[in-house]
Parts: structure tokens; sequence; C-alpha cells
């Protein structure tokens, strides 16, 4: 088994762009570079560390004037869920929701009308599937996908990177014009599977608080930010 306190680490930076999440702000990337680090278990050490995933590749931000992306974690056996998050996980109880290994069948049909009516302006714009999995999956790691179901339809879909320890939301897409809070109910469902399996921390990507897309994750308590190298 590889020791991983005894491998290097090399990161490679992107150059500066415009930020996607602050308005004036310049964004730059840390990437790592050796192919070592890229198992679940190689992975578990860096998202420890503030490290998250696109595709194949495990990067952070170290942007040079700025700190604004905090690496947060959800725990989820102490998780309290909030009067607003209890009416929630009432709602839940008429839903049906299982983590597979693959996506069921008509799962594009969602993931086309998702973007379409909600991202329409955005990068993954039109819907591809070749995208899609780029962004998402990577060969080396176990991933789930977490279909939730109305009367046996499917309406949400939410893709879950799975460590010894702890799960880590990569991304999510749901009906958009469905009453209910379904990317909030991912998140529920997440924390639930990592109660079933004996997985301490949820992982939901980095806390922005300036962010209105981004600032929603410090409503699941409790929590731990990563300051200055720490959890806290």
């Amino acid at each position: 088994m590889t020791s991983y306190n005894k491998l290097s680490l090399r990161i490679g930076l992107t150059p500066t762009s415009d930020c996607n999440y602050l308005p004036g702000e310049q964004e730059q990337l840390g990437v790592v570079m050796d192919h070592q680090w890229l198992t679940p278990l190689g992975y578990g050490v860096l998202i420890a560390s503030g490290y998250r995933r696109s595709g194949t590749a495990l990067y952070r931000p170290m942007c040079q004037s700025c700190q604004a992306c905090t690496p947060l974690r959800v725990n989820c056996e102490q998780f309290a869920p909030s009067k607003s998050q209890k009416r929630q996980l009432n709602q839940m109880k008429k839903l049906r929701w299982e983590f597979k290994p693959n996506l069921d069948p008509d799962w594009f049909a969602l993931y086309e009308r998702y973007i379409r009516l909600r991202h329409a302006g955005g990068t993954m714009y039109p819907a591809n599937k070749e995208q899609f999995f780029d962004f998402c999956t990577a060969a080396w790691m176990d991933t789930l996908f977490l279909h939730v179901y109305e009367d046996d339809k499917l309406i949400a879909v939410a893709i879950t990177d799975v460590f010894d320890d702890a799960l880590s939301a990569v991304y999510s897409f749901f009906e958009p014009e469905s009453s209910l809070s379904l990317g909030t109910l991912c998140v529920l469902y997440q924390i639930q599977y990592g109660r079933q399996t004996g997985r301490k921390w949820l992982y939901p990507g980095y806390q922005i608080d300036h962010c209105k897309a981004m600032n929603y994750k410090v409503r699941f308590k409790p929590y731990q930010k990563l300051i200055d190298g720490c959890w806290k």
C-alpha cells in the first residue's frame, strides 16, 4: 500500500483568469501533477487538505489576492437539521432514493432540461454527455450516483465520490420546475447515506460567503472549515 505521507506533491499553477464566482476577482488554481495521488486513498488524503476533484484532476484555489473559497465539511454523525431542513426531511418521506454505481437510462433527458432551463448562459450549455462524464467522473475514483424518484419518475441525481470515512458531493442536477428544494434534498440524502454507512464527513465543496450559489453549505450543521491548515 502506498504511504502518501512519503510521496512528493508537485503543484502546477494555472494562468490567472476572471473568477466565475466573485466579479472583479482573479482566479488561479493549483493542480496536482503527480499521478500517484490519483487514487481513492490519495484523494482521501488531499480532500482532507482542501483539494477537490474536477474530472480526473485534483486542485485547490491558490489565488494571489483572495481567500474567499473555504473548504468545508459536514459532520454526518452529529448533523442536526434546522427547522426548514426538518420540513424538507418530511418531504423526503414521499420520495424514493437510491445510490447506484451507474446512471439510469433516462438521466440525460433530465440533465438536458436542467442545463437548458437553469444554465443556458453557462459553459455546460448545450448539454453534452461526453462533457458531463469528463467533468463529473474519473476512472480511478469510486463514485456513486444518487437517484431520487417521485412516483417512479427520476427527478434528481447527485454524483457522489466515496471514501472509507467520507463522501464528497461532486455535482447535482434535478427537475428545474419542481416545487421541492431538490438541491437541498440531495445534500440531506448524502448526509443520511453517510450516517447509514458509517462515514463521518460529507465534503460539499468550497464555501464562498459572498456568492449566492456557493454560500448554502453553512446551513448544514455542525460543520468544520479548514482555516490555516486546521479543521475548526
